[in-house]
Parts: C-alpha cells; structure tokens; sequence
C-alpha cells in the first residue's frame, strides 16, 4: 500500500513511537528498501553508524534516523528514538506480512477425536494432531507437523512444516515455530554402567511462553524432571539446542549455531550470540551478552559481557588481544636476546679484566740493578 509520509509519522505515533518530519510530510511513500537500493517513492533507515556514508548517496525519498543524526542538506527525514523499531512497523506497514492461506482444516489432516481445536484454524494436509490435545483460536500449522498426546497450545499459534511436538508440551499465546524444529525430544540422560551407558527416562515437559519465535531445525530437548523452560518474548535463530532442564528467561535472544547444555539458568534478556556453546549447571544473569563463539564454563555476572574460550569478562579479553598484537614484535626482541646477552657478557669480562690490570701496584726498580 501506499501513504503519505505525514500518515505513515501518524501510524508509528499510534503504535507508541514518537517521530518527528523534516522536510516534506506530503511525500507519497509506496515501500520500503536499503539505503543502497532505495529509489523515489521508498523509504530506508540508518540504525547502524557504519552505514552513515550511504546516508548522503540514497535515492530514497524519505530515510528514518534517530533524533542525534545529522542528515544531508536536502534529504527529508523522519526522526525516531528507535529507528529500526521504527521501520519494522513501516515494512509491515507498506508490504503487509507473511500471510498464511486460508484453507480451514484440510480433510487430510489426522486429528484425534479427543483433540480440541479453537475457531478460526487453517490445519493443512499431512498434520498429525493426537489424542487429549488443546490448541486455541487461529491455529495455523502447516504440512507434516505432528502434535503429541496432551499438549496445552494457547491463540495464535504458528507452525511452519514438518514441527515436531512430543506429548505434554505448553505452549503459550503467539508462539511460531519454524521448520523442522523439535520440541520436547528426550534429553542427553545416560548413568555410566561398567563400559556402557543405561539411559535415564525423560519424564518432564518443554513449557514455552507467549510471544516466543523459534528458528528452523532447533532442538529443546524435555526436562529429565520438571520443566525445559523458554520464557515469553524470547527469539531463537536456527540450528539452536537447548539442554534437558535449562530455564531460559524472559526477552532472551540466542543466535544461530549456539548450544546450551542442561540445567542452565539464562536469565531476562540474556544475548546468545552465534556458535557459542554453554556448559551445563551454571547461571548466566539478567542482561549479559556473550559474544561469538564464546565458551561459557562458569557462572557470568549480571549485566557483563564475555568473550572467548573460555569466556572471560570483555575488558580482560581486549587487554589479551592487545599484548597478542605486540606478540611479534616481542618474538623478535626475544630472538635476539641471547647474541645481546653474549655481547654484554663480553664487554662485562673485558672491563673487569681491564679494572684487574690497573688494580695491580707499580713495579719498584731495583738499586742493585746498574743497567
């Protein structure tokens, strides 16, 4: 759809964004795009610094910056306190979002007599929904997904194909599933027996909070007791698993590649970022972040950032990559060291041996001695 830049100002104000035009408001906006890319009639945004040169060369009509951005002379803005925030609302704005089709329940799908459905489901082909499940209004799920006995799945829900959810799973309200994910698969559970391993039942349940969004092929294994817990707001990327036990707070959000052994507690809004690996038992606290490919061993304070393997607090971690830069320059004087020793030892030989020879007294001549 199309809208003037002034109603497009009004729409993030009633969404709860305060913004602010400069230039003209009547500007007709009919998408949205990349600084890069963006012609006439579409709007970009700059929430990243590194991308600030591309700010004077757009050929954008409008571009949406926060309120501390100096654009060029000529260029009509749109002024946010959050711009990405801001753009999001607008591509949902001018392209609208993924819509799912409208098809009921496709006689196809296997359903259990016990199932309960809420209204307004769209259940295609191939779903296996079992025995005693309940799943509230405007369900969404795609071909290939199967529902295990006793689920509890509340509005909203979206499941893109072929998601797997084991029996006794909770779901909450607005939760999406991509492809391939599996939820509530038996945990790493084994007791060493001699040689060999006896597995330990997995008798608990994945509970997921409201709001969450879960990447395609992710794996949240079933607590051995209790709860494997992933608390509202939370978004995971693909290519994720989560450990039997593990508590993963509020707001959280874990990057691709990144694993997280059992019984680990993540606190609110705790970042995951890629290929990091998390160590089972220890407590990661409200508001840290761990950087790629980071190696948690041990507990991490609330509020730090960690990096490394293992991860260590950001500040040690750049003082260690600031003595490893100078480590071939400190190579080089270690090389040479032993021929400046030698030198120096010498030289140290020859002054005392030189300090020896003066040290030495006068010879007296001998009154005896006529020549």
């Amino acid at each position: 759809m199309a809208a003037t830049l002034e109603e497009l100002s009004r729409y993030l104000e009633e969404q709860g964004l305060s913004c602010q035009i400069e230039g003209d408001g009547d500007i007709e906006i009919r998408a949205a795009n990349t600084l890069e890319d963006a012609r006439a009639g579409e709007i970009s945004f700059l929430a990243n610094r590194r991308y600030t040169k591309y700010l004077g060369e757009t050929q954008a009509s409008a571009v949406v910056i926060d309120r501390h951005q100096e654009p060029p002379d000529g260029l009509t803005v749109l002024r946010c306190k959050e711009p990405y925030a801001a753009i999001a609302l607008l591509i949902v704005k001018l392209h609208g979002y993924r819509r799912h089709p409208q098809v009921g329940i496709d006689p196809r799908a296997v359903l259990h007599p016990s199932a309960r459905i809420g209204a307004d489901a769209n259940i295609q082909h191939n779903v296996t929904i079992t025995e005693d499940v309940v799943i509230g209004d405007r369900a969404t799920i795609y071909p290939g997904c199967y529902i295990g006995p006793g689920c509890r799945i509340g509005d909203d829900l979206v499941l893109m194909p072929n998601v797997v959810i084991y029996d006794g799973c909770v779901l909450g309200d607005r939760v999406t599933i991509h492809a391939g994910t599996v939820l509530a698969n038996d945990g790493l559970g084994y007791a060493p027996v001699g040689e060999g391993w006896h597995k330990i039942p997995q008798a608990g349940i994945v509970e997921i909070g409201d709001d969450v969004e879960i990447g395609s092929n992710c794996s949240i294994d079933r607590a051995t007791l209790g709860k494997t817990v992933i608390s509202a707001g939370t978004k995971m990327s693909n290519l994720i698993a989560i450990g039997h036990g593990t508590k993963v707070g509020e707001n959280c959000m874990l990057v691709a590649q990144s694993g997280v052994a059992g019984s680990v507690t993540l606190g609110k809004h705790v970042t995951l970022a890629g290929q990091v690996g998390v160590v089972g038992h220890i407590t990661i606290g409200d508001g840290a972040t761990v950087g790629a490919k980071a190696g948690v061993t041990g507990d991490v304070r609330q509020g730090d950032t960690v990096l490394g393997q293992p991860a260590i607090p950001i500040r040690q971690k750049r003082r260690e990559i600031a003595i490893l830069g100078k480590l071939p320059g400190m190579w080089n004087q270690l090389k040479n060291l032993p021929k400046r020793v030698r030198a120096l030892e010498s030289q140290l030989a020859d002054r005392k041996r030189r300090a020896s020879e003066s040290d030495q007294p006068a010879q007296t001549p001998d009154p005896k001695d006529k020549r």
